[in-house]
């Protein structure tokens, strides 16, 4: 639903402001965790891990510093209780101790499993203990682990594991307290077979040797989605003396010179929003079996090798992961409810770092299609998932808050208000923003309290709060809202109009200078009932079958499907067992899905790709098909 705020009844309004954030008691509280910490927190951990690439396991003990916060900390009770998050995890014994104190062995108890959350670790404590000792041993199918042999990698010698924790798979590798909310610090020794090169969200040492002993610190403290691991055959080059690439050898040349453009970018973002903080940004590029573009992890951003391209069209994930070192990693949510902050202020900050170094015209592509498919996935969600601030969602995945709802109407809020109120004024703001939380985790009530103190009352009468509430609480776009315009995708789209009528062959199309951006908005504004003889005569001057560009082959698939272009299921099939990125599958299972002949084909390729598959993009996957054969 949309609604037009300048002609609000009073009523309407009142409703907004009544269903804000404000009118949930605390936002900072996440209902994804079993943690409790107003009464306990963790502030740092040492982990000691053997990789055991046979078992598909990671064994050894992680310890964790306490720091009593609760309401009752001066009392100090006989005995008290310490809730951590786990999931598939074997516990085998637990161990705690009091300043320089002896170990001494506890209790515990693991709770019923949660097909989501996990298990509860209760753990009794004789009083506040000011540490814990864990040893324990993950499952082969940890949820945030992947396991590949050498034949799955890039080079084919070595076998290959990565994590990724966002949004509460780290508890299936650590046992901790699994929320954002909660920020520490960490060391780490990582125990591999000799040959391999273990890294961490940590200081990495390109000249360490392949000993397989390796250890690392992270001195910034940092929450759990965070905690990132990767064992494998890598290889280091550096782009400058604080970013490089590392990636497995036949990979590494082409990364290095498609992510050449990154020390610019630091540069830019400093420029923009104040001093880079975590030391090195380095780029690992892991297999194409990742299930996501990009993943923040600080000091080392794990990144997909479908965004290589070889014309750097792409390379706008790079400045996005680069964005989360001042906006997620730097501030963070508190809670997954307003998962907004994280990923809807990267996401403007990436459009403004694209613009500094690649123009404003690239910059303005890349908006207009965020917006088309913004406004494609709303046309799919209900009205509660099409606001900002989210409400309360116990008992659910907090991954049902990663919508383009999150990225691309938060950046469009942002971009609304940077508008509004200019560069000048706006710029120094949000600086002001990322240095005064530095380090903190925050709510949606934090920035609105930030947002109406240094920006609204200093300059009244450029935003109302009937304005504010519909772009936080008000469901789809606010019909204010200024959308963003690209001159050289309004040239596509006459292009494309042209084609469509007749009037200009495929072939004769003005596309010898298009980079992904226009090729993807073209494919989106064919029409869904083309035909298939139309589709065969753009294959044949494009050959969009076959493409390597996922990004291209994410729109074509589909429209192939539903068209009944046959001819393009062997290269379908390829694609789909050979790159694992979610969003880049997803969209063609669900399209084979629509009809009986089209849900086997799709089981199928899902049986052989399976293997191949994290299981974040299996169980995607898995629940799409599932859903459609209902």
């Amino acid at each position: 639903m949309r609604f037009h705020v300048p002609f609000l009844t009073a009523a309407l309004t009142a409703l907004l402001l009544v269903i804000a954030p404000q009118a949930v008691a605390d936002r900072s509280a996440d209902e994804h965790s079993h943690a409790q910490p107003r009464i306990v927190r963790i502030t740092a951990s040492t982990l000691d891990l053997r990789v055991d690439f046979a078992s598909r396991t990671l064994a050894g003990e992680v310890t964790h510093t306490l720091s009593w916060v609760g309401p009752q900390a001066a009392a100090a009770p006989a005995s008290t209780e310490l809730v951590l998050d786990t999931r598939d995890l074997s516990i085998e014994r637990v161990h705690a101790r009091s300043g320089e104190g002896r170990w001494q062995r506890v209790g515990f108890t693991l709770g019923e499993r949660d097909p989501i959350f996990g298990s509860k670790l209760s753990i009794t404590l004789p009083g506040r203990v000011d540490a814990v000792r864990i040893r324990y041993r993950t499952s082969p199918e940890a949820s945030g682990l992947q396991w590949m042999t050498p034949a799955m990698t890039a080079g084919g010698r070595q076998p290959l594991l990565f994590s990724q924790s966002q949004a509460i798979h780290a508890r299936s590798w650590v046992p901790l307290q699994d929320t954002p909310g909660v920020r520490f610090t960490y060391t780490a020794r990582i125990r591999t077979a000799p040959g391999v090169v273990a890294l961490m969200s940590a200081d990495n040492d390109p000249e360490a040797e392949a000993d397989g002993d390796y250890r690392f610190t992270m001195p910034q403290p940092i929450p759990s989605y965070l905690l990132a691991i990767a064992v494998g055959d890598f290889r280091f080059k550096p782009i400058s003396a604080r970013a490089g690439v590392w990636a497995e050898a036949p990979l590494l040349e082409k990364a290095t010179a498609e992510f050449a453009d990154t020390e610019v970018m630091i540069a830019v973002a400093e420029a923009l929003y104040g001093e880079y903080r975590w030391g090195r940004y380095d780029l690992l590029v892991l297999p194409a079996s990742f299930p996501f573009g990009g993943m923040e992890n600080p000091r080392l951003s794990f990144i997909t090798p479908t965004i290589i391209t070889g014309d750097r069209s792409l390379v706008s994930l790079i400045a996005h992961e680069l964005a989360h070192s001042w906006s997620g990693n730097l501030v963070t949510n508190a809670s997954w409810k307003d998962f907004w902050l994280n990923e809807g202020f990267t996401t403007y900050v990436e459009n403004r770092i694209v613009e500094a170094v690649f123009g404003a015209e690239q910059a303005a592509m890349e908006n207009v299609v965020a917006q088309a498919g913004l406004r494609a996935e709303l046309a799919l969600l209900p009205p509660a998932q099409q606001v900002l601030a989210l409400p309360p969602f116990p008992g659910r995945d907090p991954e049902e808050s990663l919508t383009d709802v999150a990225y691309h109407k938060g950046a469009w809020f942002l971009h609304d208000l940077e508008r509004r109120f200019g560069r000048a004024v706006f710029d120094p703001f949000l600086r002001a923003w990322f240095d005064q939380h530095a380090f903190k985790s925050v709510t949606t009530d934090d920035f609105l309290a930030f947002l109406r103190r240094e920006l609204l009352a200093r300059h009244p009468g450029k935003l109302t709060e009937a304005e504010l509430a519909a772009w936080i609480a008000g469901p789809g776009i606010p019909d204010f809202a200024v959308p963003a315009r690209s001159g050289r995708l309004e040239a596509v789209d006459a292009a494309r109009a042209a084609w469509l009528d007749r009037r200009t062959a495929a072939a004769e199309l003005p596309t010898r200078s298009w980079i992904t951006q226009e090729w993807v908005h073209f494919l989106e504004g064919l029409p869904a009932d083309i035909e298939a003889d139309r589709l065969i005569e753009l294959d044949s001057a494009f050959r969009f079958t076959g493409t390597t560009n996922g990004e291209i082959a994410e729109r074509w698939y589909p429209i192939t499907v539903r068209a009944g272009l046959f001819e393009a299921r062997p290269a379908m099939a390829q694609f789909l067992r050979k790159v694992g990125r979610r969003k880049l599958v997803l969209p063609t299972y669900v399209a084979l899905a629509e009809t009986p002949g089209g849900l086997a084909f799709a089981r199928e390729v899902l049986r052989q790709a399976g293997a191949f598959y994290h299981p974040i993009t299996r169980n995607s996957v898995q629940a799409a098909l599932d859903a459609r054969a209902k």
